[in-house]
């Protein structure tokens, strides 16, 4: 038997959840295959452990957890500009300078000066993604990915979907990890 080519993970997640920038964090590096990175709108946030998160943090080599004052964290503007980072090819770079600003310095994630710096951390200009956070069809564009991740099985966040099946929760990559080392991925020759 040989192992079928695998398909790429989508990984699902909401900038707002510090279980989502845990997972994003490692989330490049730990599987054989890069998911595609989708930003989508948690509907039914769970309360955070902010003590297992700051430990969860500690272990994985992270800086320190700084948690902003406004908690829950609001990223309907941030999740605007990551779907169209998405759309301009820099959406894991924004992603990954907005979960950063949040949650490795404390800042709002709702301000528009932290979507701006998360901006300018991977080149996107100012004036275009304060044009484009204008444009209707980017809150749209959000809207119609929660939905086909709804339709997908995608209950809550972080989630990585691999072949079909929904993985979700902060044990995601471990479970993600097992599903490529597995015989399940196995094809006939």
């Amino acid at each position: 038997m040989q192992l079928a080519a695998p398909e790429q993970p989508i990984f699902y997640y909401d900038l707002g959840s510090p279980e989502c920038y845990l997972v994003a964090e490692q989330v490049l590096h730990a599987l054989p295959v890069v998911p595609e990175w989708q930003p989508v709108r948690s509907t039914q946030p769970e309360p955070t452990d902010q003590h297992r998160i700051e430990r969860m943090a500690v272990a994985l080599g992270l800086q320190p957890i700084r948690w902003p004052e406004n908690l829950p964290v609001r990223s309907h503007t941030a999740m605007l500009a990551a779907t169209y980072a998405k759309q301009i090819g820099r959406g894991v770079a924004f992603s990954l300078a907005a979960f950063r600003q949040t949650f490795a310095a404390g800042r709002d994630l709702s301000s528009q000066d932290t979507v701006l710096i998360a901006g300018a951390a991977c080149e996107m200009h100012p004036t275009a993604l304060l044009k484009a956070l204008e444009r209707p069809g980017l809150g749209r564009a959000l809207e119609a990915a929660t939905s086909a991740a709804r339709r997908r099985g995608v209950s809550r966040l972080p989630a990585i979907v691999v072949e079909g099946r929904v993985l979700a929760g902060t044990d995601v990559l471990d479970r993600a990890r097992e599903f490529f080392t597995s015989g399940a991925r196995e094809a006939p020759a």
